[in-house]
């Protein structure tokens, strides 16, 4: 049997750029939205404690399913093994893809 699937999803949020582990990712009913479900975090008997990783684990403490923008998505990788989540500063040239709020479109009447 093949293993379930694993996908890093990097994402900016608030001027950073926030990288987490899901098990579950699929286009939301939510129109423009992504649906992240199974957030994967590292053990917590780890001896060295991340701090970008910890912002994260508590973020998302108690949520079981969190829905991004798509405008909002930097990148979304189906990778073989965990990472630690991070939280970094988005530096240079990564800033989000500008939308509209107003879709679809208005009819003409």
């Amino acid at each position: 049997m093949a293993a379930r699937p694993l996908y890093r999803v990097s994402f900016i949020q608030q001027g950073e750029i926030w990288e987490l582990y899901a098990r579950e990712i699929y286009q939301s009913e939510l129109w423009g939205f992504i649906e992240i479900e199974g957030m994967v975090f590292p053990d917590e008997s780890r001896l060295v404690v991340d701090p970008g990783a910890e912002k994260l684990k508590r973020t998302f403490d108690g949520v079981s399913r969190s829905y991004l923008p798509l405008n909002a998505i930097v990148r979304i990788d189906e990778v073989e093994r965990e990472g630690s989540p991070r939280a970094v500063k988005a530096e240079g040239n990564v800033t989000a893809f500008p939308g509209t709020s107003h879709w679809p479109p208005p009819k003409d009447d």
